[in-house]
Parts: structure tokens; sequence; C-alpha cells
């Protein structure tokens, strides 16, 4: 059996179609026609949004307009003037296109990458789908096709691409592995609206199976079972036919209060991070935005967005809620995400360096435009100010005075907001949970980033494979910090929701449950999922599933008790 990550539930029986990657080799040059030069990238910029806008319609054919949008992206990352800019100045410099399109796209590629995260971490998978895609085209490369796979083929592939997915015909595809990608890649997003079982992130998938090959995909638990047995194909045609019925199950949810066995009822949000996003969000019956994270605003450019600029996002968002709550994260960035333009120093340890509400408060014309912005839009919706990485009480005080400055600027101005915006503190260190009672008297909520929170009290790093076993929600530790965090804001009468990974862990749910959560904030596509699992609890069981977990040592023997009770 192979391990990855499951990407898009469900269960794919079929055989092994790979696909081979594609030499993009070539050999820097010098060129002397810089006027030629130019006139063949551009042509291969114009061919690939050519392409591009083709592949986008089989999409939008396949599975609809908001994945569509995920190609239509990729032309407008190419058409921005300050990437084709950076480009042509290469070229204008003597670099041959190739080398020129290759240069500048890692540039963007490092930058997005060096984030941690996922979202944001993305727009490197889209800018190598993009650079390959010219690079391609500027060597004469053939793309990979993909629609002449047969029925019941199971894709093998390094990285699926969005470009390639446009190929697929899902009537012929039960199943897809890939090398690399995470659940909130765009390789997962488009696999789940074509609701085709994925696994990704296999290691060596590509060498460890072969053409023709029997393979089963479980895209719910993110297992590969090769060359199966007659009795495990017959076992888990029955596990497909159930998963089936329960997909059609879910659907009755839709429209539905989100609430428990009992009728206790509990907030359901979903996360974004583009005002587009706003629309999935509502699409997947959220009842609201529990994080709008900002840092788009402020990445595929050259300078720092404007204030109106940021108040025409915020305001779209906001307007496509329809009064439904919008909590606006203000910028989480520094000096891990390496943005040409802000000029940020290398740090040695930047996740405990020179970020998010640290880098805001030391750089105020920037956050005061940015707090301006979300209060101007606030008198369009019910929007919510959070701030990331509190870490000590003076931090909270000093970003509400800010606030509160710019209050009085607007109202001096005569600009209307809603006076009474809620301003609340993303708790995601162990520091915030330890003075989670001081915080919970000056917040007017809490939402737990159990990302950050679970990798800050673990000591650990999500990324990295040798401590990845210490990262998890369910360390005996990490429960114990949700838990107070929880109970503080309780006790102060504040709401506390959650907007981290573990929100929609079906073992998590009857734990939060319990310890007293008011708002779950997850991926549009969990919505219905995280709904249907919370209607399976009472109070009562919620709290007796959690009064055995927390008397429980090791985070191996609470998941063995969660797996037998979920």
């Amino acid at each position: 059996m192979l391990k990855g990550i499951g990407a898009s539930d469900g269960i794919g029986i079929g055989r092994v179609m790979i696909i081979a990657e594609q030499s993009l080799d070539y050999t820097p040059r010098e060129i002397t026609d810089v006027d030629a030069e130019l006139a063949r990238y551009q042509a291969a910029v114009d061919s690939f949004c050519d392409n591009t806008m083709e592949q986008a319609e089989a999409i939008r054919q396949s599975t609809g307009d908001k994945e569509a949008e995920i190609l239509l992206g990729h032309i407008a990352i190419i058409r921005d003037p300050f990437m084709g800019g950076e480009i042509e100045n290469l070229i204008k410099a003597n670099q041959c296109a190739e080398a020129a399109v290759d240069s500048i796209c890692k540039m963007f590629i490092d930058m997005f990458s060096a984030t941690g995260d996922d979202l944001t971490m993305q727009r490197a998978a889209d800018v190598r789908d993009i650079r390959d895609g010219v690079i391609g085209i500027l060597l004469g490369v053939q793309e990979v096709k993909i629609s002449d796979a047969p029925q019941g083929t199971v894709l093998v592939v390094k990285e699926l691409t969005p470009s390639m997915t446009a190929g697929i015909k899902k009537e012929n595809i039960v199943g897809i592995i890939t090398e690399t990608g995470s659940q909130t890649s765009h390789s997962a997003i488009l696999a789940r609206a074509l609701e085709i079982p994925a696994v990704l992130s296999v290691s060596n998938a590509v060498a460890q199976l072969s053409t023709d090959e029997l393979v089963i995909v479980d895209g719910s638990k993110g297992d590969v079972l090769t060359s199966p047995a007659e009795e495990e194909v017959e076992q888990y045609t029955l596990k497909r036919e159930a998963f089936l019925r329960e997909r059609r199950e879910l659907e009755s949810f839709r429209g539905k209060p989100t609430a428990g066995a009992d009728g206790i009822e509990y907030e359901l949000f979903c996360n974004i991070g583009t005002p587009k996003d706003a629309t999935k969000a509502v699409e997947a019956d959220g009842e609201g935005v529990g994080l709008f994270r900002t840092e788009f605003l402020f990445m595929d450019r050259n300078q720092l967005p404007t204030e109106d600029e940021q108040f025409d996002a915020y305001k779209q968002a906001s307007l496509i809620l329809k009064g439904k709550p919008l909590i606006i994260r203000t910028l989480d960035i520094g000096g891990d995400k390496e943005i040409p333009y802000l000029g940020l120093a290398k740090e040695e340890n930047p996740f405990m360096g020179f970020r998010a509400i640290r880098y805001c408060l030391k750089n105020r014309d920037m956050f005061k435009s940015q707090i301006k912005a979300i209060l101007r839009a606030s008198a369009f919706g019910d929007i919510r100010i959070m701030f990331p990485l509190i870490t000590a009480v003076e931090e909270l005080r000093e970003g509400k005075a800010l606030v509160e400055e710019a209050k009085a600027d607007l109202k001096a101005s005569g600009i209307d907001y809603d006076e009474n915006i809620q301003v609340g503190v993303m708790t995601e260190t162990a520091a915030s949970g330890v003075i989670a009672d001081l915080l919970a008297k000056e917040a007017d909520f809490f939402s737990i980033g159990t990302n950050d929170l679970t990798g800050y009290t673990m000591a650990a790093d999500r990324g990295n494979g040798d401590v990845g076993y210490l990262y998890s929600p369910l360390q005996p530790s990490v429960l114990r910090m949700i838990c107070r965090i929880i109970k503080c804001g309780r006790e102060e009468g504040i709401p506390v929701g959650m907007c981290g990974e573990a929100a929609a862990n079906p073992k998590m749910i009857p734990l939060l449950m319990s310890f007293g959560l008011t708002e779950f904030s997850v991926s549009a596509p969990s919505v219905l999922k995280v709904r249907k699992n919370i209607s399976k609890w009472t109070k009562a069981e919620a709290d007796a599933i959690a009064e055995k977990v927390m008397g429980m040592t090791t985070e191996a023997e609470i998941t063995a008790y969660l797996e037998t009770v979920i």
C-alpha cells in the first residue's frame, strides 16, 4: 500500500495511466536581436493565453464557472504588467526568452513558497504551470493529452496542473494519484469539483506504479492499494457504493441550520482568500466567513494596494455575503514572505520573527490604511476585524487604539462606518493560550488558528517529515490549549471560533462541541460534511467523549479511541 494525502473523497478502482513529465531543458544563450526575441516571447504568451482560454472553457463545461476561474487566473498572472515588464527587461538585457521567463517565474515561485500558508503556496504551483506552459511553447514541446484516456483510468503524474485537468473526461477517469500537492492545491480543488477520488503527495508514485496495473484509490484516507486481491476489490466496491450514498445524503443538509442532535445551534463559516471566494462560501451554504486572508491583496504586484483598492475588495466580499458575518484578518505577513517591494530583511527564524501584527504595528501608515479600508467597508455589511499572532496584551491594545484613530479620521471626513465594529484576536500561539484570560477581557471574540497553534505549541514544523509525528491537534498539550482558550472566552462572554483545519476534522468535532466552541470556519467543500458531523452528537455525548479524551496521555491513545467512537 502507498500512502499520501487524501485530497478528494471517494473510492476509485481502475488501471494506471502514467503521464510522463516532459523535458523543458533549454540552453541559455545571449541574444543579439532584442526586438525579435521580444516578439517571440509575446507570441508565446499570446499562444499560451489562447490555449488557456480554451482549457478554461473546457473546465467550465465539465465543472462550472468557479473552477474555470483558476485557469483564467493564469492568464491574469502572465498578463500582469509587473511580471511581463520584468521578463521583458531581462530580454532587453540580452537574455533569451526561455531564461527570462524561467528567472522571473522562479522569483515568484520562491516568494510564494516561502510563506508556509497553503493557499498562498498554491500560487507557486500556478506560476510553475504558467512557466512550463510558456517555455513549452517557446521550445515547441507538445502538450500532454489526457482526453484519450480510456474508461476506468487512474491517472498517475508527478504534478497534476490545472491545464492538464482541462483534458479530463470525468466519465473515464476513476482516480488521480500525484507526487505533489495538498488538500488546498488547485489540482485537489479541481479533482473535488470533478468528483474524482484523488490521493496527492505519494512519494515516487510514477516510479512505483506501472502502466495498466490495477490499483484502488481511497481519496478519503489517502491510501493507494497496488495490485489488490479479488476480495479487496469486492470490499472497496462496497465502500464506493456506500460513499456515493453518503454523498447524496449530504445534500439533505443544504439550507438547514447547523445544530447538534439536541438542537444546540452553532455557526458554520468558511475561510476565503479573495473576494471571489466569498461566492464559493455562499454556494457551499456557509453561514458567513470566519477568516478572510488579506495577504493576496498585497501579492502579485510591485507596490502596496491603496486604501481604495482594499476597500473595494472588502466591500465586494461583504456584498456577496448579503449581511452574513465577514471576519477580516489584518495583514499576516513578515520576514518569511519575500514580497520584493516591502524590502523585508532575511531572518534566521522568520516564523518567530518580524511578522503579522508585529510588522503592522511598526508600519503604522500601511496598517492604518488597511484598517480604514475595513472600516469603510463595514458600512456595507457585518464586518469584523481580527488581529493575527497576538502574543501580548499590549499588541491588542495598540491595534485597538489604531482602530480608534482610523474611526476618528473617517468621522472627521464624514465617511460612514460601523461604530460598533468588533475587534478580535486570532489565538494561534502558546502565548495567546496562556494569557487567553487576559486577552478575553479586551477582545470582542477569539478565533483559534489550529495550524500555527499546533506548530508553536509542539515546536514542530508540519513541513518537516522528521517531526511530523508531533504535528497533530490531538496532542494532549494542543487539546488542553484549545480547551483553555475556549473556556477563557466563555467566562468573559465572548464567542470563540476556530478557523484552522482541525475545525473540519470529524475526530475533533465532538471535542470542540464539548469545550464550548461557538463557530466552525472551514473550507467551502467541507461545509455540508461538518454540518452533518455536528448533527450526530448531543452535548452530553460530546462531554462524555471529551472527559475520556482529556484523561488520556498520548496522541496515539486519543486517536485510537476517537476512531472507535467516530
